[in-house]
């Protein structure tokens, strides 16, 4: 069978009966849609078809490209969206524009052309290196819209680019350590080749004047190792001095103002090795190792600042006739009514009026799938709705959303440094103090036996052991162990939790929302003699409206209005209906507010709430709730590991006891109040045991903050995520398994890390001081020692990917 053709705009293969076709350049082409047919006959009508001709690379198909609807485009032509990134001079506006769609150096030429031939349009400069396009033109013969859009008739998608000042940082700070490393290793290449010459072992017969010329062509080659690559380590020596604080930057300082002294030495007087290459070799080697760990650090950053960027520009207001109106997200106010169309970003944390569809929560929350939304749910800013336009009602702007809490959360998460990184920061500095000590005893003892030594033999000592790597050992580790947990779902908000995983020996769930999916239905209504039914359910969806537990989302809207409504943790709700005073929950719960007998439920089968008033029971209500279906890889792997589980709920229905049945729970108790939670937390710590505890709801916040170490489901009550260690973002308890894995491999790399650093730390030690290492080969084995800890550490990024 033939292979399909390939489109000519974009290569990728024109579907069979394809009618999309076209001239261009003397022949009739074939498209794959009628996106590259626009193009094409755009680039052709402009006279511009040669720019067939002159590319090297397929171009961007247009609908890859993100799309910007006409009345978004208009937006920017209002001043105060121009303000940002458009300047004036006179009649001229100018701005830089980034471009999508950009495959090779034809597009360039093709672009620029392209403008120059608008009405208005002075100059159009394309910088292909960073894709950004500078134009100068009169506003007031082409709005900028326009402009925009004219790009994108020939393929191409344009933004308004804006210099991110922590972006702009980061990658300046980036361009500097690289050029840094750069010259270092540029400039220590050929000192190294300068000073080979000089050594006894080449047996090379120089004169005393080339002997003489290659001492100072090695010298004024270290002197920009020195003064320029070099500067971060004795700036941060200075510091460490001033504040009493000792740190691998004085070590560091020593050794390489070391070599370079004695290095200045030797070529004065002529006499002696040059060690100018050592001190070259010393400030490469360090640097990479920086450098290495710069890059783990942002790409936990990346993850962050790809958070932060994830709201859209503008929406789509709705006034009070249905009409819609596409304002700026600053314009947004809470309470507003919003248009979100599919493909498009959620502007806003809202609840869903109108309008069934799947929102995409991948970036957010680690879920892979889109997950399904209807009228009553809330979703997040930053999502994206995937298939049907949805209209909300925002109830969280700017700060307060969901989102910004994430990122508030993860920035603390990673500011945060647990134990084992303090130990190591502790024993290091010990080491560092160590190691002065016996680098001055070692020159002490070697100015008695051999001066002319005692000077090189010091210098190897304190390049050998340098603790760089043992510094870099746990914080490494810890920084691309937090970015892959986030990439799973799981967002760390403590710093102990991934050390802590080690000790742990029991674990405690929670039910609803937890171990089942938290989304109850009602399933039955079973109202008392004299009693209707649809009377109670419009009381009992009053009262749970007024809660933010699992069960609240299974009674729907309720045209009543409820008052003075109290959450008795773990019993029920109580309030105000109509002047009657209602109680919604447990049986005796509610059976204590008529001071009846308390009623027993119509089957021994599901969760069954009863509703009653001063005067006695009004209904049942049976409730379903479904188990998660990771939840038995979850048990799993807690059993593989040797952990006990337990199953505490607040629920007092045969519900808590089936599900621990299906999953292999042994302890299962129902109707716990909070302090009954507590109470087994504390029995169980009496007894030497350390504690996970997984929940989500308001009954589990003294657990949560009493656990050794404590998770809460994404779906969790604000109260309950500000109580734990970890929020599993996902809600998929199969991204927790991965994490326990995550966590395992992190305390093995973190202890192969320390032990390798510290073997080779302590092997060193004593050869170097018996002056069988050379600085040369001190700082080789150095170097060597800090670039394979980070280089383990970097493991931990590499993930497999979940499976559907």
């Amino acid at each position: 069978m033939s292979s399909p053709q390939p489109c000519y705009h974009c290569s990728l293969p024109v579907p069979p009966g394809s009618r999309f076709h076209t001239a261009v350049l003397g022949s009739q082409r074939n498209f794959c849609c009628p996106g590259c047919q626009a193009v094409a006959e755009a680039i052709v009508d402009n006279g511009l078809e040669s720019y067939y001709q002159h590319r090297s690379e397929s171009s961007t198909n247009p609908d890859a490209l993100p799309g910007l609807i006409p009345d978004e485009l208009k937006l920017y032509d209002r001043p105060d969206v121009q303000d940002p990134f458009v300047q004036s001079d006179g009649e001229l506006s100018d701005t830089r524009l980034l471009i999508e769609g950009i495959t090779c150096a034809a597009c360039g030429w093709l672009i620029e052309r392209h403008l120059a031939r608008l009405p208005g349009v002075s100059s159009a400069d394309l910088n292909l290196s960073n894709h950004r396009l500078h134009v100068r033109w009169d506003a007031s013969r082409l709005p900028l819209s326009e402009l925009m859009q004219s790009l994108r008739k020939i393929g191409y998608a344009a933004h308004p680019w804006q210099a991110d000042k922590v972006t702009e940082q980061l990658a300046h700070a980036n361009r500097r350590a690289l050029r840094k490393l750069g010259v270092a290793g540029l400039l220590w290449m050929q000192v190294m080749m300068a000073s080979m010459a000089t050594w006894p072992e080449f047996n090379i017969d120089l004169s005393p004047g080339m002997d003489g010329l290659l001492r100072w062509v090695s010298l004024i080659l270290t002197t920009p190792i020195i003064f320029y690559c070099s500067t971060e380590f004795f700036q941060g020596a200075i510091r460490d001095i001033r504040t009493r604080h000792l740190t691998m930057d004085v070590s560091v300082s020593l050794a390489i103002a070391g070599a370079y002294v004695a290095g200045i030495w030797s070529t004065f007087t002529g006499q002696g090795e040059l060690y100018f290459d050592a001190s070259g070799m010393f400030a490469f080697f360090l640097l990479s190792g920086r450098y290495l760990e710069r890059r783990a650090r942002e790409r936990t950053a990346a993850a962050t600042a790809q958070l932060v960027n994830l709201l859209p520009a503008s929406c789509l207001r709705l006034d009070a006739k249905g009409n819609s109106e596409r304002i700026l997200l600053r314009e947004l106010q809470l309470a507003d009514h919003v248009l979100v169309p599919p493909g498009h970003l959620i502007p806003a944390d809202g609840r869903i009026l109108e309008g069934r569809s799947s929102v995409d929560e991948s970036l957010l929350t680690g879920e892979y799938l889109p997950l399904p939304r209807s009228p009553g749910d809330h979703v997040t800013a930053g999502t994206l709705n995937v298939e049907g336009p949805l209209t909300l009602q925002v109830d969280a702007l700017g700060d307060d959303t969901r989102l910004s809490a994430i990122v508030r959360l993860l920035d603390r998460a990673q500011s945060l440094k647990p134990r084992l990184a303090v130990i190591a920061d502790r024993v290091a500095q010990w080491f560092l103090i160590s190691v002065l000590l016996i680098a001055t005893a070692v020159g002490l003892a070697w100015l008695s036996i051999d001066s002319s030594r005692a000077f090189w033999v010091v210098l190897s000592l304190l390049v050998a052991t340098c603790p760089c790597a043992l510094s870099l050992a746990t914080p490494t580790a810890l920084t691309a162990a937090t970015g892959s947990l986030h990439k799973l779902g799981l967002l760390l908000t403590s710093g102990h939790v991934l050390e802590s995983f080690k000790h742990i020996d029991t674990v405690i769930f929670d039910k609803t929302g937890t171990l089942t999916e938290g989304r109850l239905t009602l399933k039955d209504i079973r109202p008392f003699p004299g009693q209707d039914a649809d009377r109670a359910l419009a009381i009992a969806s009053a009262l749970e409206n007024r809660s933010e537990h699992p069960i609240a989302r299974a009674f729907g809207h309720s045209p009543l209005v409820a008052s003075q409504v109290t959450n008795t943790a773990g019993m029920g709700l109580e309030g105000m209906v109509d002047g009657q005073q209602l109680r919604i929950g447990r049986p005796d719960f509610v059976a204590a507010l008529s001071h009846g007998s308390v009623p027993q439920p119509p089957t021994a089968q599901g969760q069954w709430l009863l509703l009653g008033n001063e005067q006695g029971p009004l209904a049942w209500f049976a409730l379903d709730d479904q188990l998660r279906s990771d939840a038995p890889d979850l048990l799993a792997a807690c059993r593989k590991r040797g952990w006990s589980t337990l199953l505490l709920s607040g629920d007092s229905s045969p519900m808590v006891q089936e599900v621990a049945a299906t999953l292999g729970i042994n302890d299962a108790r129902g109707g716990l109040t909070p302090a009954d939670k507590l109470a087994v937390l504390q029995e169980l710590h009496d007894k030497g045991h350390r504690v996970l505890m997984l929940g989500d709801g308001v009954n589990d916040v003294p657990v949560l903050a009493a656990a050794d170490i404590s998770i809460a489901m994404g779906s969790a009550t604000d109260l309950a995520k500000t109580s734990a260690d970890a929020i599993l973002l996902s809600n998929r308890l199969g991204s927790l398994v991965d994490a326990l894995d995550v966590a395992r491999k992190t305390r093995r790399i973190i202890i192969e890390n320390l032990a390798w650093a510290t073997l080779y730390n302590g092997l060193v030690i004593p050869f170097a001081a018996i002056g069988w290492v050379t600085p040369g080969w001190a700082a080789i084995g150095m170097s060597i020692s800090s670039l394979l800890v980070v280089l383990n550490a970097m493991r931990l990024t590499r993930l497999p990917r979940p499976q559907a």
